[in-house]
């Protein structure tokens, strides 16, 4: 099972605040265990001071590495050769590298390599490419919103907060499109797709897929409010009930 997987997770301090270290460790809970928890940065420098009582508050190992030369990122290097050493010891399933750094996309791509699950989280400044690399990618914002926020609102209804969020695809536009695709690849005879398998193929199209993006908690909210498409709960059993979603045919 997904979240009985072991994750080491390696923060890069540079590109992260210490605010949203919360929100991480709550996150990493629907993945797996966190094994080693590890963070770098210079630890000499004061703009990293904030992050003391937390390292303590979550157990975190800091990991001090100086800036040698001006202009070179010494702590990125560091939490690269740290990753591959944990990789060659076998004692974790995946990687969770938190940073909006695209110089760990390469990182990424190896550990995908070696069959290691990984989820990447950062702000929305993260660059595609280091995004597409991971198995999964969380937005921290997303992830930092206040829950009442990210409770399902009428269609059409989005408040401020939630429309400065960039969402996990380039727009709702394109979710949508990629819906449909799904829908045809996917559909029985008469063009019913079942959602949870809608949701896994979106899922590996686009690591950065959430429906907290769009300001749901769940798939089959976000689609109910889509108005391109049909959506049918079908009971099975006593209490199982699927979900099943039929592109809208335009008279």
């Amino acid at each position: 099972m997904e979240n009985d997987k072991m994750i080491a997770v390696l923060i890069d301090a540079d590109n992260v605040s210490d605010k949203y270290i919360k929100h991480i460790f709550d996150e990493i809970s629907n993945h797996g265990t966190p094994t080693y928890k590890r963070i770098y940065g210079d630890w000499t420098k004061p703009q990293l001071a904030s992050w003391k009582s937390v390292l303590l508050d979550f157990s975190i190992t800091p990991i001090q590495q100086y800036s040698y030369t001006a202009g070179k990122n010494a702590t990125d290097s560091a939490l690269i050769i740290d990753a591959m050493d944990i990789l060659y010891s076998s004692n974790v399933d995946g990687f969770c590298i938190v940073s909006s750094d695209s110089d760990f996309t390469r990182l990424a791509a190896r550990l995908r390599e070696a069959g290691m699950y990984v989820v990447g989280m950062g702000e929305k400044k993260t660059p595609k490419p280091f995004i597409a690399a991971c198995e999964k990618f969380k937005y921290l914002e997303v992830l930092a919103q206040d829950p009442e926020s990210q409770a399902e609102s009428p269609a059409g209804e989005k408040n401020e907060k939630q429309k400065s969020i960039k969402e996990g695809l380039e727009s709702k536009e394109e979710l949508i499109k990629s819906i449909k695709g799904i829908i045809t690849e996917s559909s029985d005879e008469d063009g019913w797709a079942n959602l949870a398998v809608v949701g896994n193929k979106l899922s590996r199209r686009f690591p950065d897929f959430d429906t907290r993006n769009y300001g749901h908690s769940k798939l089959s909210s976000l689609v109910e409010s889509l108005k391109q498409f049909d959506f049918q709960r079908r009971k099975i059993g006593n209490s199982k009930t699927s979900y099943y979603i039929k592109t809208k045919i335009k008279n």
